[in-house]
Formats: structure tokens, C-alpha cells, sequence
């Protein structure tokens, strides 16, 4: 095989598998109504979805694909009001009897003041829970939410301010996401969050952003397996670790607005700890 032909080789094979991120996509492009078809309404040209939430059912949304690694990122205006008990999505979840779950979840409240709870799910185990407060008003405006998932390490974004890191701790026994995911996005509203004030119904979040930047997989429990080559751009030694600027940033939200981490939580924190911070 001559350089020209395998160059092209190496090209295609790139191409192959990859869901690009291109700028305002349609949301039908890529995703499809997951429950509560009543409880949606997509706007703009079919460029903005908002899902919709009352006493009756809340609803959501999932990617017509399955992944197995990617810079994931959807941007989103949260409800406003009385936002008690509602609580509003944007998660990577594998559909099998012991999933993975990269979890945002924005906590409601009186004041608009949301809590942004971080989760991670291996094989079936939570309780990986984080808590932030959010430095401005997630209702008035869009803002950007990313997760990364490599082989390496997920990081979950804000803006493109990193708020939360977990890194691949395999090696000392701590499981690590590894099974392909599809993107969700829901309201709901959970008994432990609080009971919602029905009066302040219907609450609307809105989405935007729908293309994905992801490897598409081929075997739907394995992800890793045919998504790790380094011609995914997320997976190049760039996206291993943060940089200098952004751990600076990242120890900045941890100092300034990080409220609950279960690693602080219990007298003995769990292995992958350190190398998280």
C-alpha cells in the first residue's frame, strides 16, 4: 500500500464512525422524543426543543445513537420560578441491567439559585454524588454543559470552565464508565429533591446545540473497544489531563463554589479521590 492510499485508508477510517458537531443542526438529526411527547414542543426551525413539566408528567429526550466515547455538549436555559423538587437533565446512559450514567442534574429551588449535582454510575454503583452552586442565573440565558469521556479520564463542563473531574483509576480497582451511552435530557421531579409547588406549573427548559461530537459504537455494551484510537481528537494526549489554565480554573470552582463532594463526606474517602482533585 503506497503513502497516498494509505493516507485516504487512515482518513476514512476517522470518518467512519464519527458524529460531527456541526453548528445548529436540527434536533431531529440526531435525537428523538424519549417519553412525554405531549410535554414537547420544538421551536425555531426545529433548532430548540423545550421540554415541559406539570403535575400530570414531565418529559424528555435521547439520542437516536449509542456512543462510546466523545466531547459531549448541549446548551441549555433552565426553568424559572418556584423550581422546588424539579429537577432538569443532561446525561450519557447505558441501557443495560448494570449501567453507566455521566450525570448533570440541576436541583430546583425557591430562588433560582440551582444546585449543579454531578454523578457517576459504574456498572450499576453511584453515590459518586458532587454539588455545586452555580456562579450566575441558569434562567435567564443559554449556557454551554459538556462532558468528556475518554479512555482517560470524564470531565464535565461548564462554559468551558471544568467543574468536575474523574479520572480512570482501573488500575486500583475503581470502576470506570466503559460501556456505550446514549445522550438523554429530561425534567422530572423526585421526592428528595423536595415536593414541587404544582402552582408554579408547567416548568419549561429549553435545549440547544445538537449535533455530537462522539464515536459511534458499533457494540452496543462495549464502548471503549472500537472508541479509543487516537484519530478521535478527544482521545489525543491533549484531552488526558487538564492543562495548567484549566486546572487553575478548576481549583477555583472547587474553592468557591463546591458544597457537597462524597469524597469530604465519609471518614474515609474512596481510592479515586486524589487523583480527582
Amino acid at each position: 500500500m503506497d503513502s497516498l492510499v494509505l493516507c485516504l485508508f487512515v482518513t476514512l477510517l476517522a470518518a467512519v464512525g464519527h458524529a460531527s458537531a456541526a453548528e445548529d443542526v436540527p434536533w431531529s438529526q440526531n435525537y428523538v422524543i424519549l417519553y412525554g411527547q405531549e410535554h414537547t414542543q420544538l421551536l425555531n426551525q426545529g433548532k430548540e426543543i423545550q421540554i415541559s413539566m406539570d403535575q400530570s408528567s414531565g418529559s424528555g429526550f435521547r439520542s437516536l445513537k449509542t456512543y462510546g466515547s466523545g466531547f459531549f455538549g448541549m446548551r441549555m436555559k433552565l426553568p424559572n420560578k418556584d423550581t422546588t423538587g424539579i429537577i432538569t437533565s443532561f446525561y450519557l446512559r447505558s441501557h443495560t441491567t448494570k449501567h453507566d450514567e455521566l450525570d448533570f442534574e440541576f436541583l430546583g429551588s425557591k430562588t433560582q439559585q440551582y444546585l449543579l449535582q454531578t454523578n457517576v454510575f459504574t456498572n450499576g454503583q453511584g453515590f459518586r454524588e458532587q454539588r455545586i452552586s452555580l456562579w450566575f442565573d441558569p434562567t435567564t440565558d443559554f449556557h454551554n454543559y459538556q462532558i468528556l469521556w475518554n479512555q482517560h479520564q470524564v470531565v464535565w463542563f461548564v462554559d468551558d470552565t471544568p467543574i468536575r473531574v474523574f479520572k480512570n483509576n482501573n488500575k486500583i480497582g475503581v470502576g470506570y464508565p466503559a460501556q456505550s451511552m446514549q445522550i438523554e435530557a429530561t425534567i422530572w421531579n423526585g421526592s428528595w429533591a423536595g415536593e414541587p409547588n404544582w402552582s408554579q406549573a408547567p416548568f419549561q427548559a429549553y435545549y440547544r446545540g445538537f449535533g455530537i461530537d462522539g464515536c459511534l459504537a458499533q457494540n452496543h455494551t462495549i464502548g471503549f473497544s472500537e472508541c479509543s484510537s487516537p484519530t478521535y481528537s478527544w482521545n489525543g494526549v491533549k484531552y488526558w489531563r487538564l492543562d495548567r489554565k484549566q486546572q487553575s480554573a478548576y481549583e477555583d470552582v472547587r474553592n468557591k463554589y463546591l458544597v457537597y463532594d462524597y469524597c469530604l463526606a465519609r471518614f474515609k474517602p474512596p481510592p479515586e479521590c486524589p487523583s480527582n482533585q
